[in-house]
């Protein structure tokens, strides 16, 4: 981008939207291919497409800091793309990768989706706000916990927590269920806990094979609108919707080692970063900013067995 905060001009799409990491674009009116795809021999395409583009910025705390993440798009779509792979049954948004250079790696071409207005979160283990609300009420959504529960202890049966989506630079709230069946319906509502659980457990068994324990994760869907599916959409599975966790190094009771923007977090909560949780957060250091990439690195190449490439 030529600012991080001004969208690139890409020939032959519109953008229509940003947000914290994400910019969205729409093929432009009367566009009879969208990057290889002949839009007029593909229904779907027809029906409505967006590519989703991930920029390198990076969020805490419900704000964008001010300096970015080198090569994070990037590994924030390839990890996505992969994960999509591995979770077989489940429908997802992605049409094709094939998008123009100036994006090339760190976008998608995806179904545009009808999103349910709610963020879908899985923890299996207990930690951040699930922690938090454990303390005050011995519970999290409802669900009672067993005492005497730490920091970093496991969840079994994961528990499924929803919560609102907010504005930029608002917080989200966690929901009641009878709040998310006012929503978007008890059917609809069983089914996306359902689905969120099954994404969950089936990326935790992979992951831990590799070394990693994911702690929680948030997903987003939609309903295509062509296909009349629930549908899963946004990122999924990466270092900025999910607590990756060394295996290796997991104790509960602490601060668990970690390969996600939990560092970030924490260097902002010390007395180095000068912030006090209040006003502007402040830009990283050049070391926080490496050790970051480097985290979020090490976790796609875990994962997935394969060496990432800039």
């Amino acid at each position: 981008m030529s600012s991080r905060n001004t969208p690139l001009e890409i020939p032959g799409w519109t953008h229509v939207y940003s947000g914290k990491v994400r910019e969205l674009y729409v093929p432009n009116e009367g566009a009879s291919d969208v990057t290889g795809i002949c839009v007029k021999d593909d229904a779907e395409l027809r029906a409505g497409s967006v590519m989703v583009v991930a920029s390198d910025r990076i969020s805490a705390f419900d704000q964008v800091i001010p300096n970015d993440i080198p090569d994070k798009g990037k590994i924030l779509t390839q990890l996505s793309l992969w994960w999509f792979k591995q979770l077989d049954g489940v429908p997802n948004h992605v049409l094709s990768t094939d998008v123009p250079d100036v994006v090339a790696g760190r976008a998608m071409i995806c179904k545009s989706l009808n999103m349910f207005p709610v963020e879908c979160i899985a923890r299996g283990y207990l930690t951040g706000s699930g922690l938090q609300s454990y303390n005050e009420t011995g519970s999290i959504a409802n669900v009672h916990l067993p005492a005497g529960l730490v920091d970093g202890s496991r969840l079994d049966p994961p528990v499924f927590t929803p919560t609102g989506k907010a504005e930029v630079g608002e917080h989200d709230e966690q929901i009641t269920y009878e709040q998310l069946y006012e929503e978007v319906g008890q059917p609809i509502g069983e089914r996306l806990e359902e689905l969120t659980l099954y994404v969950y457990s089936t990326a935790e068994k992979i992951a831990r094979e590799r070394g990693i324990i994911i702690a929680d994760t948030k997903v987003e869907f939609g309903l295509d609108s062509y296909r009349g599916e629930i549908t899963l959409g946004d990122e999924v599975l990466t270092p900025d919707s999910s607590r990756f966790w060394d295996a290796e190094k997991y104790a509960p009771g602490q601060s668990q080692a970690s390969f996600d923007k939990q560092f970030i977090r924490d260097w902002l909560k010390s007395d180095e970063s000068g912030w006090d949780g209040k006003g502007a957060i402040p830009a990283l250091p050049e070391e926080i900013i490496e050790k970051t990439r480097a985290r979020y690195v090490e976790a796609f190449e875990r994962l997935t067995g394969e060496t990432f490439k800039a």
